[in-house]
This record gives C-alpha cells, sequence and structure tokens, in this order.
C-alpha cells in the first residue's frame, strides 16, 4: 500500500511557475489522503541529505534528515538537477542549514521537472554572470578620452597661436615685419605711463613726509609731557614749563589733524594710481596683445594669399582668412574700449587731483601758519573726520 503510494506522489509534478501554490490545481481527495498517510507514516529517506557547506563541503556540513523531526521539507538527493541547485545556494560559513517550514505538504518533483529547473536555474546564473559592468567602464573611458582630446585642442592652439606671435614680434624687433599703429592712441598711452610713474613719485614722497611729521607729532607729545612734569616739580619755573608745555600740546593737536589731511591726499592719489589707472593699463595690455594677434595672422594671411591656389592652399586661406577676420574684430572691440577708458581717465583724473591738491595747500599752509580754526575749517570742508584716541573702545559705563 505504501510503496504504490510513494510511487504515485513520486510521478506527480508541480510546475515551478506556480512557485509552490497548488490552489489552480484540480482538487484530488484521494491522492491529498494518500499523501497525509506519506507525511506520517514517512516515506524512504536513506539517500536524502541536506549539504550545508557548498558543493565539495566535509562532512561535517551533511545532516541526515532522519534526524530533523517534525514536518520538514524533504530533498530527494538522487536528482541531479536538485543536487545541482542546492550546490549553487551560497552557504554561510560555520552554520547549519536549517530547511524552511513548507506551506502545505511537499511532493519530491520528477527527473523532468528537476532537470527543467536546473536549466532553468543555470540559465539564470548564466546570465548574471556574464553582465559585468562594461557600460559604466566604457561611459568612463568615453568621458576620460573626450577630455583629453579637448585638453590636446587646447594646447596645439596655444602652441600655434604663441609660434605666430612670437614670429611676428621678433619681425618687428629686426625691423622685418610691419605693425599696426594708431598715432593717436599710442601717443595717449604712453602719456598715461609717463603719469602714472610721475605720481608713484609723488605718492611715495607723500609717504615719506608723512611718516616723518607722524614721528615728529610723537616727539612733541613726549616733550609736552616732559614740560608738563617740570612745572610741577620746579616751582621756580613752573610758569615758564607750563607755557611750553601748553604749545608742545597745541601743536601736537594741531599736528594729528594735519596728519588727517596729508594721510586723506596720500590714499586718494593711491586709489588714483593703484586701482584706476592700473586698470586702464590692464586694458591696453589687452590691447597690444590684441595688436600683436592680429599682425601675425595678417602676415600669415598674405602669405598664403602671394602661394600657389591649389586646392589645400585654399582650404587653408579660407582657415586664415576666418581666423584673421575673429582677431581683427576683437582687435578694433580693445582699441575702442582703451580710448574710451583714456578719456574717462583723464576726466576722473582732473577731478581727484584738483581737489586734492587744494586740500593739501589749504591744509599745510593753516598748519605752518598757526591758524588751528583755518585747519579744522579745512577738514570740515573735505569732510574728513579724525579718529579721536580711544573713540572706537567703549567706555567703562558703556561696558557694564
Amino acid at each position: 500500500m505504501s510503496e504504490g503510494i510513494m510511487s504515485k506522489a513520486a510521478t506527480m509534478e508541480i510546475p515551478i511557475s506556480s512557485n509552490g501554490d497548488t490552489g489552480s490545481l484540480p482538487e484530488d481527495d484521494g491522492l491529498e489522503q494518500d499523501l497525509q498517510q506519506v507525511m506520517v507514516s514517512g516515506p524512504n529517506l536513506n539517500e536524502t541529505s541536506i549539504v550545508s557547506g557548498g558543493y565539495g563541503g566535509t562532512a561535517e556540513g551533511i545532516i541526515p534528515t532522519s534526524t530533523i523531526k517534525g514536518p520538514a521539507v524533504q530533498y530527494n538527493a538522487s536528482f541531479p538537477g536538485l543536487r545541482l541547485l542546492l550546490a549553487q545556494v551560497p552557504p554561510f560559513p560555520g552554520c547549519l542549514v536549517k530547511p524552511h517550514s513548507p506551506r502545505g505538504p511537499f511532493v519530491s518533483p520528477s527527473a523532468s521537472a528537476a532537470s527543467r529547473m536546473a536549466n532553468q536555474a543555470s540559465a539564470s546564473a548564466g546570465s548574471g554572470l556574464h553582465q559585468p559592468h562594461s557600460s559604466p567602464s566604457v561611459g568612463g573611458e568615453e568621458v576620460v578620452r573626450g577630455i583629453a582630446v579637448e585638453k590636446f585642442d587646447i594646447v596645439k592652439k596655444w602652441g600655434i597661436n604663441t609660434y605666430k606671435c612670437t614670429k611676428q614680434l621678433i619681425s618687428e624687433r629686426f625691423g622685418r615685419g610691419s605693425r599696426t599703429v594708431d598715432l593717436e592712441l599710442e601717443t595717449q598711452i604712453e602719456l598715461l605711463r609717463e603719469t602714472k610713474r610721475k605720481y608713484e613719485c609723488v605718492l611715495q614722497l607723500a609717504r615719506a613726509l608723512t611718516n616723518h611729521f607722524y614721528s615728529l607729532v610723537q616727539t612733541q607729545h613726549a616733550l609736552g609731557d616732559a614740560f608738563a612734569d617740570l612745572s610741577q616739580k620746579s616751582p621756580e619755573l613752573q610758569e615758564e614749563f607750563g607755557y611750553n608745555a601748553e604749545t608742545q600740546k597745541l601743536l601736537c593737536k594741531n599736528g594729528e589733524t594735519l596728519l588727517g589731511a596729508v594721510n586723506f591726499f596720500v590714499s586718494s592719489i593711491n586709489t588714483l594710481v593703484n586701482k584706476t589707472m592700473e586698470d586702464t593699463l590692464m586694458t591696453v595690455k589687452q590691447y597690444e596683445t590684441a595688436r600683436l594677434e592680429y599682425d601675425a595672422y595678417r602676415t600669415d594671411l598674405e602669405e598664403l594669399s602671394m602661394g600657389p591656389r591649389d586646392a589645400s592652399t585654399l582650404c587653408r586661406l579660407d582657415a586664415a582668412q576666418s581666423q584673421f577676420q575673429s582677431h581683427k574684430d576683437k582687435y578694433e572691440k580693445l582699441r575702442a574700449d582703451v580710448a574710451i577708458k583714456l578719456k574717462f581717465l583723464e576726466e576722473n583724473k582732473i577731478k581727484v587731483m584738483h581737489k586734492q591738491l587744494l586740500l593739501f595747500h589749504n591744509a599745510i599752509s593753516a598748519y605752518f601758519a598757526g591758524n588751528q580754526q583755518q585747519l579744522e575749517q579745512t577738514l570740515k570742508q573735505f569732510n574728513i573726520k579724525l579718529k579721536t584716541p580711544g573713540a572706537e573702545k567703549p567706555s567703562w559705563l558703556e561696558e557694564q
């Protein structure tokens, strides 16, 4: 009776697409009763084992299913496809594989079902193994190649441009090549450079005057303190020492006021020379570079125009014409920018120097004339505020 039931159960096949779900199969009460009887009595499990060490594992990882009690999953190891599936399961090192409890009675698959399962498993494993990360690597190589090509093109263009400009510059220095000259603009540029050199000299002298006068004011301050101390310790000369102490303190105060005016003069000249003029001269340098490039590509175009007119020469001539036109536009634009900046710089220089020279004259005259009121009025006229000692620090009451 049991052998008939086993043979009947062994010949049953469960579609693997159903994933063990037999709800769509027709119900067979007799087969269900036979299966229940098989699960109670237990089939012949002499050839059944569970391998936990993977394919080629040691004997310590083999657990006979006869030691497992209760309703467990039984695998018939006689099927080669099932053995292959078990070998592909990655084991956990040092752990024993415990079978999961099935949802219902398990029926051993037939040889055809097992072989079909093995083929699908090997196909899925093969498809997973033969999908290397080729797309990201190929994409990365293309990006690197594109960056390398772009950098090479930049270096190539820079090298050709540098060669042409160096050749043009050497030709101009030795008097062999022609250069484009704007006489009016070149005169204004040379005048600006000369004016900048003279203003830098004035700025250097004004800074020296400020340093020396600051030392003088500090000496007067120390001398006034010494006179005041002696007036208290010398009763017979108290009045004389007191007069001199007051005079030195007054001179020190007026000197600090003059220092404020001179520092404002130095700051304004420094801004005019090192910022306004320097900005214009930077544009002039760009204009001169564009002029050199324009003449270099103009000379190249003239040399190609005088050569033979074959197919390759015509292509090179078209390319040279395009590059020449591009550098010509750049040269004309920078020439217009330089002319505008020179005009605005001249207007700004006149306004700034008119104000600063008037300030310097009035402050120096009032100080050495001893006219304290006129000196203070000069600072108010030009909106110069002096920093009183300790004005930036809060008082003791403000800190509380």
